[in-house]
Formats: structure tokens, sequence, C-alpha cells
């Protein structure tokens, strides 16, 4: 089966914008929940500060946001820690969308966002202080060739911040929770353990730093996606089919049981 291209995903993401937007929120990716009476905005909102936490950025420090979504995270930090933001995606509505948000926030003097392919980045090394990427590699046709894109452009004693789906070992063993997870997913959640992370950031040249599992708090989003998915049945046959619907709810509601899909924050940095 051919993989498809940088160019046919994002117009993929550009037909399902409004439906992506409805169902997972303006930050377009998972919450944390250490309040169960959390709306999904303000869940999501948390694990973008959970992270956020673990780099302690400084003004003026230069941020490559990769699959920077509508750009709700970025801004989010550019207002909070003075920093300068390139983000990036190969959905150009998303691009549209995230340049317009920077400018309503009036923040568009230090937050841009552009089309580019994260295997390619189109940066000179060590261009930025801190590389971004917050549930955008299991995306990617290569993770470990998107890390490896990121180290080159990171400065000398710059790190690498990730958000990312962890397998979680079990007494079965990580061989077979890996298929069992793969199967469930089929391609749409790709997952490794936290030692292949550790290890593939270290060849990549960067040295892990923080690390936390937070699949206990993040599970919950994939039971708020069905419920919020169910509601948005109308709308989303009107892009896809009552059995590619169903498919994806039961995806959902199979992903909230799973409990070797966990979900990790990484920080790494580049030795000076």
């Amino acid at each position: 089966m051919t993989k498809p291209t940088p160019n046919e995903i994002g117009k993929g993401y550009d037909a399902f914008a409004d439906l992506l937007d409805q169902l997972w929120g303006e930050n377009l990716h998972h919450g944390y929940w250490d309040d169960e009476s959390a709306t999904l905005e303000e869940a999501t909102t948390r694990l973008t500060d959970k992270l956020t936490a673990m780099l302690r950025l400084h003004a003026g420090d230069r941020l490559l946001d990769i699959g920077c979504g509508n750009g709700e995270p970025a801004i989010r930090m550019a207002v909070a820690n003075d920093v300068m933001v390139t983000g990036i995606s190969i959905s150009e509505k998303q691009v549209e969308r995230a340049n317009d948000r920077a400018y309503k926030a009036d923040v568009d003097d230090r937050v841009v966002f552009e089309y580019a392919d994260a295997m390619e980045l189109p940066y000179e090394d060590g261009s930025f202080d801190v590389v971004w990427a917050l549930e955008s590699l299991h995306h990617m046709p290569d993770r470990w060739h998107v890390i490896r894109q990121a180290a080159r452009v990171l400065r000398p004693g710059g790190r690498l911040a990730l958000g990312d789906f962890l397998l979680v070992p079990s007494p079965a063993g990580l061989a077979a929770d890996a298929e069992r997870v793969r199967e469930v997913g089929k391609g749409v959640v790709s997952v490794v353990s936290l030692d292949e992370y550790h290890a593939h950031l270290r060849e990549a040249g960067l040295e892990p730093e923080h690390g936390e599992d937070v699949s206990t708090y993040t599970r919950p989003s994939w039971t708020k996606a069905a419920e919020r998915f169910e509601q948005l049945r109308e709308q989303a046959l009107q892009h896809i089919e009552a059995a590619q619907f169903e498919v994806t709810l039961g995806r959902f509601r199979a992903f909230s049981e799973e409990p070797s899909l966990g979900y990790v924050l990484l920080t790494a940095r580049k030795p000076d």
C-alpha cells in the first residue's frame, strides 16, 4: 500500500478542518484531566501548559512548532513567555487560520505560521532555541527522521519538547501490546516504548532530560472524543461515509479502554 504524500495528507486536513475544530477544540490535541469537571478546552490547555512548564522558556527564545494545528498553543506560549514562534503545517487551511489567530491576538509581529514539511525542515542548522512537537509525530512517515531534523535546526544548548503516544508495557510483553494497539489503531496511532524513544533521541544527538508518563490523565480524552463525535454525527456524515464514521467512533472507544496506549511528555537537550 502506497503511503499518502504530504500534499495528500495536508489536503485531508483541509477537508476536515471544521469537523476537527468541533471535535478536539481550538488546541487540536489531547487534554490533561486532573479535574473531571474540566471542559475539553480547559483540559487541552492544561496539557499545553504542562509541557511548557517543563521547558523554562526565556523571553526572546526562538521556537519552532512542528504540526502547529490552528496555532493556539503557539500563540499561548508567545503571549505568556514573550517568545518568537514559527509554526509549520502541511495543511494550508490550518496555516491560514493560525495566522489569522495570531493577527487577532496582536502577536503577528513575533508569531508566524508557514506551510512546510517536517520531514524536510526548510531552516538552517541552529536556527531555533526550542523545537516543539505536541501530538504531531505519530502522523509523520518517520518520527525518528523528524527528530533528527529537529536536532539539526536546534542551536547547541537548545531543547526539544514532545508530547506523543506511548506504549505502556504490561505482563503480556511489549511485542503483544504493540501488535494489539496497532490492530486497534490501523495506522492512525503509532506507538513506541519510552526506552525506544530515549535511544532514538540519543542517536539524534540529543540528551533526554525530563519525562512524564501522563497516560492516566490523558486517557479520558478518547472517551470525550467519542462522546463529541457521536454528537457531531450529522456534520461528520457530510464528510465521511457512515461505515467509516462507525469505524472511527469504535476506535475512540477502543483506545479509551486500551491500557497499553499511553501518553508521554518529554524534553531533551542538544549538548553545547
